[in-house]
């Protein structure tokens, strides 16, 4: 089960029935089912709390993941600040914040299914993985 909540913000404009099924999909492509997996949109104020007091990380960032994955089902609590998705789109991506919404929720699935991106050669690997989940939601060619 996917739960979309929110903290500080107001639930982001996406369809969640067709992003709960995207991540399913996303998912099932890496031999994983979904389990529980809560996304948390929150603001920049409360992604440096949990930066802070969970991974004593003194930053902001995008996208917190808490993975309780066992076996093949993936678990996780998803936090995503909506302020830094907003300032990387117009950084990153071309001002186009639907799409990085969703390659940051995807992100996080990515890292339940086993992906990572802070070692050698992992961050140009989850970049493609993120892209070919991204074609499925925007019929990329």
């Amino acid at each position: 089960m996917i739960t979309y909540q929110t903290e500080n913000v107001p639930m982001p404009d996406i369809k969640k029935r067709e992003v709960t099924e995207w991540i399913k999909q996303v998912a099932a492509s890496y031999g994983k089912r979904v389990g529980e997996v809560a996304y948390i949109f929150c603001d920049d104020e409360k992604i440096l709390e949990v930066n802070r007091q969970y991974l004593q990380h003194d930053y902001y960032t995008d996208i917190i993941t808490f993975d309780y994955t066992e076996g093949p089902r993936i678990s996780g609590d998803l936090f995503i600040s909506l302020d830094t998705v907003r300032t990387n789109a117009e950084q990153f991506a071309d001002g186009d914040y639907r799409r990085e919404l969703h390659r940051v929720i995807i992100h996080g699935i990515l890292h339940l299914c086993g992906i990572n991106d802070k070692g050698p050669g992992e961050r140009e690997q989850m970049e493609a993985a993120e892209d070919q989940a991204l074609k499925i939601v925007f019929n990329d060619k």
